[in-house]
């Protein structure tokens, strides 16, 4: 089954941890530190367009890209509440056309994992570095090695909600550094909580559930595997940090961030 397809209706709702104002703040300042401050940027692995309505509050330009049009319905949806003046797009990462350049591009939540080998990888860096405006800026995160070795692993994750529930069953295969996670997913008909009360213990007793199931895969880059193919794309890497912050990676780092440069086409 394809990704994000049923765990789009309830992406937002377990992903209700991700301080994502926090992060917008992190990215709009990186973003001015380098001499960005308004003009098109480019969310690269947009989801449900929550980071895309943020950058879009702070004043920039936004297109938001995905490959998953059942998250791209979502934030469609937001746009239409919000009445930002977003431009989306259905493409893959490693295929997209834009219309013109843009003066930043920016991938958060470990989208960049979703590509699975190097040459996907390579292949992204140089469309974005050619769709980069001379000297423009690239931001992106990534999940390392050890948070996938180490902390998802071969385990189970499992949260139960009165507006849906969900098991994530994890793998990591340590010879293809391919990260897979089986997720089945509880979600109430006519979607979670629409038209109850969901503190209401009659309610929840007289809910059906539909059960969903699918798959994500992931690939856990080295650093190394990052550094080259961002090399090779013609891109300047300018700054390596655990993220969110300004401190250098650990060896214990979960998350990356990593700022580069377009520098010639």
């Amino acid at each position: 089954m394809e990704a994000y397809a049923s765990f789009a209706r309830v992406y937002d709702m377990f992903m209700d941890n991700i301080p994502y104002e926090e992060w917008c703040g992190y990215l709009s300042g990186l973003l001015a530190e380098y001499g960005i401050h308004g003009g098109l940027v480019l969310d690269l692995g947009c989801g449900t367009g929550t980071m895309t309505e943020l950058l879009a509050r702070k004043g920039y330009d936004m297109i938001g890209l995905d490959s998953s049009q059942e998250m791209l319905e979502i934030a469609l949806e937001k746009r239409d509440r919000s009445g930002l003046d977003i431009l989306y797009l259905f493409q893959e990462m490693q295929e997209f056309e834009l219309f013109g350049t843009v003066r930043a591009v920016v991938s958060v939540c470990d989208s960049i994992n979703y590509l699975l080998d190097e040459e996907e990888l390579l292949r992204t860096f140089r469309l974005v570095n050619n769709y980069l405006d001379p000297g423009g800026i690239l931001i992106f995160d990534f999940n390392t090695e050890h948070k996938y070795r180490t902390l998802l692993a071969d385990n189970t994750i499992a949260e139960n909600r009165d507006e849906g529930s969900f098991i994530w069953d994890n793998y990591f295969d340590e010879e293809s550094r391919i990260n897979e996670y089986d997720l089945t997913l509880f979600i109430p008909e006519g979607g979670p909580g629409e038209g109850e009360n969901p503190q209401s213990p009659g309610q929840r007793q007289g809910r059906l559930y539909r059960r969903y199931q699918e798959t994500h895969y992931q690939r856990a880059f080295s650093m190394e595997e990052i550094f080259g193919a961002l090399e090779k794309s013609g891109m300047e890497r300018l700054a390596c940090y655990d993220a969110f912050t300004k401190d250098a990676p650990r060896a214990d780092s979960e998350r990356v961030c990593v700022i580069a440069r377009e520098k010639g086409k």
